[in-house]
């Protein structure tokens, strides 16, 4: 029987051909509507089988690693380093998305007239960076039932970082939690195992879904600014990310594609970083051999607050926004996008379309018009397959790289 991985990629393959002949079909078409149907149903198991173990997961996981590195007296370096790193990437994935957009001018000569039926009736919803901070800062403490109820990583991320810290403190006290809550990451670890066993079905059906429901026309009319987002997107995975990894650590980018590759195949697939979150932590522990310590605090950190690829998009949207309505931004005007950009990345908890409403919010930042995203939403699930990879990508590089430096400086 093929291995899991090479099942994983002929399922992806097989996806996107699938996908690409039912979207061929005609809309009423019978074959396109029931395979639509299937993958509907197939996706939406796998999709919540990931959702089911992701709270208790992402939980026990930081719980357990911040209790892990408090032991080994590590917690502040790998604090500090995890931090550096994930600011780092970001600004070098803005900093090529601005380079990129001021080169190739993705939306200069097109005219606003080609979106009026996306433009039409669209309301944005307003969001000023205040108000942003405000959420975001009240999103971070929340009753922790209340969080794992509503599916808030952060806010679960925030509580997990608490209870580790507690479990140190505790010392011999509190063994007997630390060890049960050992023995519960043990156990999810091995259903994602068996989740796993469904993945190439899931992808397969993910895929053919994506790939049938594109709509050419729009593609083909903002073709220049997805090319644009796809290239820049890659570059930022295929050069800098392996450049950060052989640098640091030494190891081949070959070695870590071998080893991330199921998890980058589900991030395209699903476009969340959360849902790859299980697989993005086997791949690290079992493959690429990161300690769990260390996979199981910056992991769950870097989905949530890592997020190179939606930074890199939303930095390269505003620009393509600002050719289409005649604004040139100055460099100062760029550096606020770049700022806001970076925060907006992090993410939004408690707030509803938390994708849209922060990309509004750069665009806001810079005097451009907030209606302009309905331009952007019939694209955002194809270039969202993409950047979810890199964000994916960038987190598991970043556990290799703490893992690394940290044990070098130990």
């Amino acid at each position: 029987m093929p291995s899991l991985n090479l099942q994983i990629l002929v399922a992806a393959c097989l996806g996107v051909l699938i996908g690409w002949l039912v979207g061929g079909q005609p809309e009423e078409a019978a074959l396109r509507e029931g395979t639509l149907y299937a993958a509907g149903l197939v996706s939406s198991v796998f999709i919540g089988m990931l959702k089911m173990v992701l709270i208790p997961l992402v939980f026990t996981s930081i719980a357990v690693g911040v209790a892990s590195l408090q032991q080994h007296q590590q917690v502040h370096r790998v604090w500090l380093t995890t931090l550096i790193y994930f600011t780092s990437t970001t600004a070098l994935a803005m900093l090529l998305a601005l380079t990129a957009a001021n080169i190739f001018k993705p939306g200069a000569g097109l005219s606003l007239d080609l979106f009026a039926d996306q433009l039409a009736d669209f309301q944005a919803s307003q969001l000023t960076l205040p108000e942003f901070f405000q959420h975001f800062f009240a999103g971070l403490f929340q009753n922790p039932f209340a969080a794992f109820a509503a599916n808030n990583v952060l806010a679960v991320v925030v509580f997990a970082l608490f209870v580790g810290i507690a479990l140190v403190a505790g010392g011999e006290r509190y063994r007997n939690i630390l060890n049960v809550l050992q023995e519960f990451l043990e156990m999810l670890l091995r259903i994602v195992g068996w989740i796993m066993w469904l993945a190439p079905l899931g992808i397969l059906a993910l895929l053919i879904r994506l790939v049938a429901e594109q709509d050419a026309a729009l593609l083909s009319a903002v073709g220049g600014f997805v090319m644009l987002i796809f290239a820049t997107t890659l570059f930022h995975g295929a050069v800098v990310l392996p450049l950060i990894l052989y640098f640091t650590t030494g190891r081949s980018p070959l070695w870590f594609w071998r080893g991330a590759r199921d998890a980058l195949i589900t991030a395209f697939a699903t476009s969340s970083s959360s849902a790859t979150l299980p697989v993005s932590i086997r791949c690290a522990e079992e493959n690429l051999k990161v300690e769990k310590r260390y996979a199981g605090f910056v992991l769950p950190l870097g989905a949530t607050m890592n997020m190179d690829g939606t930074a890199l998009y939303e930095a390269a949207a505003a620009l393509f926004v600002a050719n289409l309505v005649g604004v040139d931004l100055t460099l100062g005007q760029q550096a606020v996008v770049c700022f806001t950009a970076m925060v907006a990345s992090i993410g939004a908890p408690g707030i509803p379309s938390a994708g849209m409403v922060t990309m509004v919010m750069v665009l806001q930042a810079v005097g451009l018009p907030a209606e302009a995203i309905a331009i952007l939403l019939p694209i955002d699930r194809l270039l969202d397959t993409v950047r979810t990879s890199i964000n994916v990508q960038g987190d598991i590089t970043g556990s290799v790289v703490v893992q690394h430096l940290a044990n070098d400086r130990a």
